[in-house]
């Protein structure tokens, strides 16, 4: 689907760039080493773990099934919810101007089929790499972002304590 007819795209026709708060997920998924998987967003250069907003009667783990599957062509067969992000410090700005304040759900996928697609009409690369190597990305935003929700696995796999921030 084409960002424009997303229900995020239609919305913004009404509001134009003002700040939104819009429900999305991340996806963590590890392989047997403890990488992490990363996709390179077509057209922007932009790593990051498959994410992507809510679309109208959609639950949030439907959300998270169709983001992955779209973004790296792996089919999620059992995820749990690790972290939720709302702080005002999660705000940014997207590649159109937008204004949004994240209200983001994490999730660690523990089980998955499929292969991965490097190429998806969403994303240009995929990739695992080590915690403690991510890849690099233009925007500090989601370089810091990432380093917190990295941050955030380690801390959840010590105490297995939900995480809101």
């Amino acid at each position: 689907m084409e960002w424009e007819e997303s229900y995020l795209g239609n919305l913004r026709t009404f509001v134009g760039n003002q700040k939104l708060i819009i429900p999305s997920v991340r996806a963590i998924i590890e392989n047997e080493d403890g990488k992490i998987l990363f996709v390179e967003r077509s057209g922007e250069g932009k790593w990051g773990m498959p994410a992507g907003s809510i679309e109208l009667n959609e639950s949030i783990h439907e959300c998270l099934v169709r983001e992955v599957k779209e973004e790296t062509g792996l089919y999620v067969l059992s995820s749990k919810a690790i972290a939720v992000y709302t702080n005002q410090k999660y705000s940014n700005k997207n590649k159109y101007g937008d204004e949004y304040q994240l209200f983001e759900f994490l999730f660690l996928v523990d089980k998955w089929t499929g292969s991965i697609k490097k190429n998806t009409y969403e994303t240009s690369n995929a990739k695992f790499f080590s915690p403690n190597n991510l890849p690099t990305c233009t925007n500090e935003f989601w370089t810091s972002f990432h380093k917190d929700v990295i941050a955030d696995l380690k801390l959840f796999k010590v105490n297995s304590q939900f995480i809101l921030k």
